[in-house]
């Protein structure tokens, strides 16, 4: 099973988050923490990604799968909030798994396929010597060098265990699944339960186009944005990306 953390009381109802791509739990602790004073919150690592095991697998029907098995190891039905890749895995969990959730939360995905790629990121964090890595501001010198903006390398040395000197991110499995990790996987069923799909103003990830798709898959979509907030809208604005889930939870009839 995926590796987890718990954050508030068993008292209220139960949140799970599942973080993107080259992300960890770790990028979400805030998050949870903000949230947990009236629920119980979950966050996971996915597969490929920080302590969770490493698989060759590494498609979306494996990733929902994982989230049902968490959710169904805790009690279901619970409410789920997705970003990015994280977001597709639980889209596709409402759509495989419906009765495993209640309501749900995409942060800035669309289920759709993209056409740009990751690829130059892994390729970035392979050339990295890790070997004269003391500490992770040498490892982000050195991904910036290779092109890696700013940010994002402090992002991305989340996920690097300086100990051990390796990467917590299965990089071989996910650089052979990014054209699936890209993508959507066709499917023909409906999400009949209320669904927000969070977006920030800034970002390109959910373009008006991409309304209709969601639509039809997901019946009671509704639509918010976070103002001056792009893709990491979690991260650049927290205090106002949690208090919108807070609201949409708290008054989403399910």
């Amino acid at each position: 099973m995926l590796a987890y953390s718990e954050y508030g009381t068993n008292r209220g109802s139960s949140l799970i988050i599942a973080h993107g791509l080259y992300g960890s739990q770790r990028n979400w602790v805030t998050i949870a923490k903000h949230l947990s004073d009236t629920r119980h919150v979950i966050t996971v690592d996915m597969r490929n990604h920080g302590q969770s095991f490493w698989s060759k697998n590494h498609e979306y029907s494996h990733m929902a799968q994982d989230l049902a098995n968490v959710i169904n190891h805790f009690g279901a039905p619970m409410d789920v909030l997705g970003h990015s890749m994280g977001g597709k895995a639980a889209m596709l969990l409402a759509l495989n798994h419906p009765n495993t959730l209640r309501r749900l939360v995409i942060g800035d995905i669309a289920p759709v396929s993209y056409n740009h790629t990751q690829l130059h990121i892994i390729k970035a964090m392979k050339a990295v010597d890790l070997s004269c890595v003391v500490r992770k501001s040498d490892a982000n010198t050195q991904l910036e060098k290779l092109g890696v903006d700013a940010n994002l390398c402090s992002f991305l040395t989340q996920s690097l265990d300086i100990k051990t000197k390796k990467w917590r991110l299965n990089l071989d499995s996910i650089e052979q699944n990014m054209p699936a990790i890209m993508s959507f996987p066709e499917i023909d069923t409906v999400h009949l339960g209320p669904t927000l799909f969070l977006t920030g103003d800034l970002s390109n990830y959910v373009l008006t186009k991409n309304r209709s798709i969601i639509q039809s898959l997901f019946t009671k979509a509704k639509f918010a944005k976070i103002k001056q907030a792009g893709h990491w809208l979690h991260a650049e604005k927290p205090r106002e990306f949690a208090d919108t889930v807070r609201t949409y939870l708290d008054t989403a009839v399910f």
